[in-house]
Protein backbone atom coordinates (compact mmCIF):
# COMPACT_ATOMS: atom_id res chain seq x y z
CA UNK A 1 0.00 0.00 0.00
CA UNK A 2 1.47 3.52 -0.84
CA UNK A 3 1.85 6.09 1.87
CA UNK A 4 1.30 9.58 1.92
CA UNK A 5 4.95 9.65 2.93
CA UNK A 6 5.98 7.28 -0.23
CA UNK A 7 4.45 10.07 -2.64
CA UNK A 8 6.36 12.46 -0.72
CA UNK A 9 9.45 10.57 -1.52
CA UNK A 10 8.49 10.13 -5.12
CA UNK A 11 7.74 14.12 -5.41
CA UNK A 12 11.22 14.97 -4.19
CA UNK A 13 13.07 11.90 -6.11
CA UNK A 14 10.95 13.88 -9.25
CA UNK A 15 11.91 17.07 -8.47
CA UNK A 16 14.76 17.69 -5.97
CA UNK A 17 16.66 14.47 -7.15
CA UNK A 18 20.07 16.37 -5.12
CA UNK A 19 17.97 16.33 -1.88
CA UNK A 20 16.73 12.84 -2.52
CA UNK A 21 19.67 11.03 -2.76
CA UNK A 22 20.66 12.45 0.24
CA UNK A 23 17.76 11.79 2.48
CA UNK A 24 18.36 8.25 1.21
CA UNK A 25 21.14 8.56 3.64
CA UNK A 26 19.77 9.86 6.74
CA UNK A 27 18.58 7.47 9.69
CA UNK A 28 15.94 5.40 8.30
CA UNK A 29 13.87 6.21 11.41
CA UNK A 30 13.78 9.27 10.54
CA UNK A 31 13.97 9.66 6.92
CA UNK A 32 10.29 9.40 5.75
CA UNK A 33 9.97 12.80 8.01
CA UNK A 34 13.24 14.52 6.01
CA UNK A 35 11.70 13.42 2.61
CA UNK A 36 8.26 15.26 3.51
CA UNK A 37 9.87 18.53 4.41
CA UNK A 38 12.03 18.07 1.09
CA UNK A 39 8.69 17.54 -0.64
CA UNK A 40 7.42 20.65 0.75
CA UNK A 41 9.96 22.64 -0.35
CA UNK A 42 9.75 21.04 -4.44
CA UNK A 43 6.28 21.62 -4.48
CA UNK A 44 6.24 25.43 -3.50
CA UNK A 45 9.81 25.41 -5.26
CA UNK A 46 7.49 24.92 -8.93
CA UNK A 47 4.94 26.92 -8.38
CA UNK A 48 5.95 28.95 -10.99
CA UNK A 49 6.44 26.11 -13.61
CA UNK A 50 2.30 25.21 -12.66
CA UNK A 51 0.89 28.52 -13.34
CA UNK A 52 0.75 31.15 -16.46
CA UNK A 53 0.43 33.87 -14.30
CA UNK A 54 1.50 35.52 -11.23
CA UNK A 55 -1.87 35.50 -9.03
CA UNK A 56 -2.93 32.25 -9.46
CA UNK A 57 0.84 30.99 -8.40
CA UNK A 58 -0.21 33.55 -4.85
CA UNK A 59 -3.61 31.79 -4.52
CA UNK A 60 -1.44 28.38 -4.52
CA UNK A 61 0.98 28.89 -1.91
CA UNK A 62 -1.64 31.06 -0.14
CA UNK A 63 -2.83 27.49 0.24
CA UNK A 64 -0.09 26.44 1.51
CA UNK A 65 -0.07 28.99 4.80
CA UNK A 66 -3.34 28.65 5.32
CA UNK A 67 -2.71 24.82 5.98
CA UNK A 68 0.05 25.51 8.14
CA UNK A 69 -1.62 28.34 10.09
CA UNK A 70 -4.73 25.84 10.43
CA UNK A 71 -6.91 27.02 8.30
CA UNK A 72 -9.26 24.03 7.21
CA UNK A 73 -8.86 23.28 3.37
CA UNK A 74 -11.47 20.28 2.13
CA UNK A 75 -8.59 19.31 -0.21
CA UNK A 76 -5.70 18.37 2.41
CA UNK A 77 -7.16 14.90 2.20
CA UNK A 78 -6.10 14.22 -1.40
CA UNK A 79 -2.81 16.08 -1.17
CA UNK A 80 -0.05 13.16 0.37
CA UNK A 81 2.61 15.70 0.32
CA UNK A 82 0.26 18.04 2.89
CA UNK A 83 -0.88 14.93 4.78
CA UNK A 84 2.81 13.93 4.96
CA UNK A 85 3.89 17.38 5.99
CA UNK A 86 1.11 17.52 8.64
CA UNK A 87 2.50 14.11 10.20
CA UNK A 88 5.83 15.66 10.33
CA UNK A 89 5.51 18.38 11.99
CA UNK A 90 3.09 17.07 14.36
CA UNK A 91 5.51 13.87 15.28
CA UNK A 92 8.65 16.32 15.96
CA UNK A 93 7.12 19.24 16.95
CA UNK A 94 8.33 21.47 14.46
CA UNK A 95 7.57 25.54 14.58
CA UNK A 96 5.28 26.43 11.61
CA UNK A 97 6.59 29.78 11.13
CA UNK A 98 10.09 28.75 9.46
CA UNK A 99 7.36 26.41 6.47
CA UNK A 100 5.02 29.87 6.12
CA UNK A 101 8.31 32.28 5.72
CA UNK A 102 9.70 29.28 2.70
CA UNK A 103 6.47 29.91 1.54
CA UNK A 104 5.98 33.60 1.33
CA UNK A 105 9.74 34.20 0.17
CA UNK A 106 8.38 31.92 -2.90
CA UNK A 107 6.22 34.70 -4.07
CA UNK A 108 9.56 36.39 -5.42
CA UNK A 109 9.64 33.32 -8.05
CA UNK A 110 6.19 34.22 -9.60
CA UNK A 111 7.27 37.94 -10.58
CA UNK A 112 9.95 38.91 -12.50
CA UNK A 113 11.66 41.80 -10.69
CA UNK A 114 15.00 42.02 -9.99
CA UNK A 115 17.13 40.87 -6.62
CA UNK A 116 17.51 44.18 -4.90
CA UNK A 117 21.06 43.62 -3.42
CA UNK A 118 22.59 40.52 -2.20
CA UNK A 119 21.64 40.97 1.44
CA UNK A 120 18.32 40.73 -0.14
CA UNK A 121 19.14 37.07 -2.32
CA UNK A 122 20.91 35.66 1.10
CA UNK A 123 18.06 36.23 3.05
CA UNK A 124 15.75 34.83 0.34
CA UNK A 125 18.13 31.33 0.64
CA UNK A 126 18.07 31.95 3.98
CA UNK A 127 14.40 31.70 3.74
CA UNK A 128 13.95 28.67 1.32
CA UNK A 129 17.12 26.77 1.63
CA UNK A 130 18.59 27.51 5.21
CA UNK A 131 14.82 26.85 7.16
CA UNK A 132 14.57 23.87 5.26
CA UNK A 133 18.25 22.52 6.57
CA UNK A 134 17.10 23.69 10.01
CA UNK A 135 13.85 21.57 9.98
CA UNK A 136 15.87 18.70 8.92
CA UNK A 137 18.24 18.92 11.51
CA UNK A 138 15.31 19.31 13.94
CA UNK A 139 13.82 16.08 12.33
CA UNK A 140 16.88 14.46 12.12
CA UNK A 141 17.74 15.66 16.30
CA UNK A 142 14.48 13.67 16.92
CA UNK A 143 13.21 17.05 17.76
CA UNK A 144 15.22 18.46 20.33
CA UNK A 145 16.92 21.75 19.25
CA UNK A 146 20.31 20.46 17.70
CA UNK A 147 21.78 24.18 17.87
CA UNK A 148 22.47 24.14 14.35
CA UNK A 149 21.03 27.65 13.28
CA UNK A 150 24.32 29.10 12.49
CA UNK A 151 26.01 26.14 10.34
CA UNK A 152 22.40 25.93 8.35
CA UNK A 153 22.12 29.61 7.59
CA UNK A 154 25.51 29.45 6.18
CA UNK A 155 24.78 26.34 4.07
CA UNK A 156 21.37 27.40 2.78
CA UNK A 157 23.42 30.46 1.21
CA UNK A 158 25.86 28.16 0.00
CA UNK A 159 23.73 25.80 -1.46
CA UNK A 160 21.16 28.60 -2.87
CA UNK A 161 23.46 30.62 -4.59
CA UNK A 162 24.69 27.38 -6.41
CA UNK A 163 21.60 26.51 -7.28
CA UNK A 164 20.53 29.82 -8.83
CA UNK A 165 23.94 30.25 -10.62
CA UNK A 166 23.10 26.52 -12.60
CA UNK A 167 19.63 27.56 -13.34
CA UNK A 168 21.07 30.83 -14.88
CA UNK A 169 19.93 30.16 -18.25
CA UNK A 170 16.36 28.51 -17.37
CA UNK A 171 16.14 31.82 -15.44
CA UNK A 172 16.81 34.10 -17.97
CA UNK A 173 14.84 32.36 -20.91
CA UNK A 174 12.14 33.50 -18.72
CA UNK A 175 13.00 37.42 -17.78
CA UNK A 176 13.93 35.60 -13.93
CA UNK A 177 16.84 37.87 -12.31
CA UNK A 178 17.85 36.60 -9.28
CA UNK A 179 21.63 38.37 -9.79
CA UNK A 180 21.31 41.19 -7.71
CA UNK A 181 20.97 44.65 -8.63
CA UNK A 182 23.92 45.84 -6.63
CA UNK A 183 26.48 43.24 -7.35
CA UNK A 184 25.48 44.01 -11.18
CA UNK A 185 25.82 47.43 -10.60
CA UNK A 186 29.32 47.17 -9.17
CA UNK A 187 30.52 45.52 -12.72
CA UNK A 188 28.27 47.17 -14.97
CA UNK A 189 26.35 44.36 -16.09
CA UNK A 190 23.47 45.25 -18.64
CA UNK A 191 20.65 42.76 -17.90
CA UNK A 192 18.86 43.02 -20.98
CA UNK A 193 21.62 41.25 -22.39
CA UNK A 194 21.69 38.58 -20.14
CA UNK A 195 18.17 38.10 -21.51
CA UNK A 196 19.46 38.43 -25.12
CA UNK A 197 21.42 35.47 -24.11
CA UNK A 198 24.82 37.22 -24.72
CA UNK A 199 27.43 36.12 -22.19
CA UNK A 200 29.60 38.76 -21.32
CA UNK A 201 33.00 39.58 -19.24
CA UNK A 202 30.70 41.82 -17.03
CA UNK A 203 28.47 38.52 -16.65
CA UNK A 204 31.27 36.74 -16.18
CA UNK A 205 32.71 39.17 -13.00
CA UNK A 206 29.21 38.91 -11.71
CA UNK A 207 29.36 35.39 -11.27
CA UNK A 208 32.69 35.54 -10.03
CA UNK A 209 31.52 37.49 -7.43
CA UNK A 210 29.00 35.62 -6.35
CA UNK A 211 30.95 32.21 -6.31
CA UNK A 212 33.47 33.81 -4.35
CA UNK A 213 30.23 34.62 -1.58
CA UNK A 214 29.22 30.58 -1.86
CA UNK A 215 33.01 29.81 -0.84
CA UNK A 216 32.94 32.46 1.92
CA UNK A 217 29.77 30.68 3.40
CA UNK A 218 31.14 26.99 3.13
CA UNK A 219 34.21 28.11 5.16
CA UNK A 220 31.63 29.51 7.82
CA UNK A 221 30.08 26.32 7.78
CA UNK A 222 33.34 24.51 7.94
CA UNK A 223 33.84 26.51 11.09
CA UNK A 224 30.47 25.91 12.38
CA UNK A 225 31.18 22.55 12.06
CA UNK A 226 32.01 21.31 16.01
CA UNK A 227 28.09 22.83 16.76
CA UNK A 228 26.46 20.73 14.30
CA UNK A 229 25.25 16.86 16.05
CA UNK A 230 26.60 14.12 14.14
CA UNK A 231 22.95 12.78 14.16
CA UNK A 232 21.99 16.12 11.68
CA UNK A 233 25.15 15.81 8.98
CA UNK A 234 22.57 14.15 6.66
CA UNK A 235 21.20 17.55 6.45
CA UNK A 236 23.78 18.90 4.98
CA UNK A 237 25.09 16.48 2.86
CA UNK A 238 23.56 18.17 -0.29
CA UNK A 239 26.60 20.85 0.52
CA UNK A 240 29.02 17.58 -0.58
CA UNK A 241 27.64 18.93 -4.25
CA UNK A 242 28.80 22.22 -4.21
CA UNK A 243 32.35 22.88 -4.80
CA UNK A 244 32.02 20.05 -7.88
CA UNK A 245 29.53 22.55 -9.36
CA UNK A 246 31.48 25.37 -8.65
CA UNK A 247 34.60 23.87 -10.69
CA UNK A 248 32.13 22.97 -13.44
CA UNK A 249 31.00 26.93 -13.57
CA UNK A 250 34.55 27.94 -13.86
CA UNK A 251 35.49 25.27 -16.49
CA UNK A 252 37.22 26.84 -19.33
CA UNK A 253 34.36 27.20 -22.14
CA UNK A 254 31.33 26.71 -20.11
CA UNK A 255 28.69 29.48 -21.17
CA UNK A 256 26.80 29.84 -18.10
CA UNK A 257 23.32 31.11 -20.49
CA UNK A 258 23.85 27.96 -22.52
CA UNK A 259 25.35 25.04 -20.65
CA UNK A 260 23.69 23.63 -17.21
CA UNK A 261 26.55 22.88 -14.41
CA UNK A 262 25.68 19.55 -13.76
CA UNK A 263 27.00 16.24 -12.70
CA UNK A 264 25.60 12.61 -14.21
CA UNK A 265 23.52 11.00 -11.25
CA UNK A 266 26.16 8.25 -10.53
CA UNK A 267 28.75 11.00 -9.38
CA UNK A 268 26.44 12.40 -7.30
CA UNK A 269 25.62 9.43 -5.43
CA UNK A 270 29.25 8.52 -5.45
CA UNK A 271 29.85 12.30 -3.93
CA UNK A 272 27.12 11.83 -1.74
CA UNK A 273 27.98 8.38 -0.45
CA UNK A 274 31.40 8.89 0.05
CA UNK A 275 30.93 12.20 2.06
CA UNK A 276 28.22 10.14 4.24
CA UNK A 277 29.33 10.62 8.00
CA UNK A 278 32.04 13.18 7.35
CA UNK A 279 30.61 16.08 5.49
CA UNK A 280 32.54 18.61 6.92
CA UNK A 281 35.87 17.29 5.91
CA UNK A 282 35.08 16.96 2.46
CA UNK A 283 32.55 19.86 1.51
Amino acid sequence: MTTDFDHAADSVRRYDNDRYLSALLAPEAHRAGVMALYAYGAEIARVRELVSEPLPGEVRLQWWRDLLEGTEHGAVASNPVANALLQTIARYKLPKQGLIAMAEARVFDLYNDQMPSLNDLEGYAGETVSGLIQLACLVLNDSDDPGTATAAGHAGVAYGLTGLMRALPWHASRRQMYLPLDVCGRHNLDIESVFRGETTPELNAVLAELRGHVRHHLQRVRQAAETVPNTCEAAFLPLALVEPYLQRLEQTGFDPLRHVADLSQLKRQWRLWRTSGKVFARI
